[in-house]
């Protein structure tokens, strides 16, 4: 099913009765996935990423993420789809992924737990070349006003901000939203349409929280070692559009992030080690 209808499917879902209350056993699976070097051409476009032969970081996490909707979006799924926010994210790369490689992919939902705000839960990706883990992924997303088994909490990663001169200034357009939905598939109405994005309580329509994940780690490309861990934690939506400022640090072996719009004024904080 393609990405839009599951969203139309997971919109009509959410308002009917018989949500499941917790989280779905098993895992969706998908094997043998080849790159398509055209998508994978307009990824690094619209990201910011120089192109080769070794897979950016954080693009295996658009091939997971039509499998990770297609979990979110059955009557199974305990929070509803529509106005979820994506909060944090983790990715690990165990090695180099070359572009021919083929990909066995597999997701599944785990720590349904409580949020000051509601509820949140994990999406968790794993991607393997021939039975070796070369990728995983997890992505922690919020749904405000839900409720969860009680008992649970749940936890985000403590990333402190980088203060300092600014490494890079972007000018976030206002069409981020759309192309990068054209490139992963995510098409949340949250980032397309502004009067969508205000009835979920946003001003105007928001950037995806990975596509400025991802644009931030495309200003280390080069200078990352192909085995590495890359946590993010989404602060405040990036309205757009916008202008903001990437801040950086490097620390012995590691590297911290900041976008930001000003002082006081954070988006994103990260962390690669």
């Amino acid at each position: 099913m393609a990405l839009g209808a599951l969203y139309a499917k997971a919109a009509v879902g959410a308002v009917l009765p018989g949500r499941g209350k917790t989280l779905p056993d098993g895992e969706i699976v998908r094997e043998g996935v080849a790159v398509d070097l055209g998508h994978l051409a307009d990824y690094a476009r619209v990201c910011g990423f120089g192109l080769g032969d070794i897979l950016p970081p954080t693009y295996p996490h658009v091939l997971a993420f039509g499998l990770q909707l297609e979990l979110m979006a059955a009557r199974a799924f305990p929070l509803p789809l529509p106005g979820l926010v994506h909060v944090a994210n983790a990715i690990t790369t165990h090695r180099a992924v070359r572009v021919g490689e083929a990909l066995d992919l597999r997701v599944r939902a785990e720590r349904f737990a409580a949020h000051p705000k509601g509820a949140q839960v994990d999406l968790v990706a794993a991607v393997s070349v021939a039975g070796e883990p070369v990728w995983d992924g997890r992505s922690t997303y919020l749904a405000r006003g839900a409720s969860a088994p009680t008992g649970l909490a749940g936890t985000l990663p403590d990333l402190s901000d980088v203060d300092g001169p600014a490494a890079a200034v972007w000018r976030v357009p206002k069409d981020t939203g759309r192309r990068y939905a054209a490139v992963s598939g995510d098409v949340n109405p949250i980032h397309l349409n502004p009067l969508a994005a205000k009835a979920f309580g946003f001003p105007r329509a928001i950037a995806h929280g990975m596509w400025t994940a991802a644009r931030a780690f495309a200003a280390l490309q080069g200078r990352v070692p192909d085995a590495a861990r890359y946590e993010v934690l989404f602060r405040r939506p990036l309205l757009l559009p916008s202008t903001v400022e990437l801040v950086t640090a490097h620390p012995g072996a590691s590297w911290t992030l900041t976008v930001r719009a000003g002082a006081g004024t954070t988006h994103l904080t990260a962390t690669v080690t």
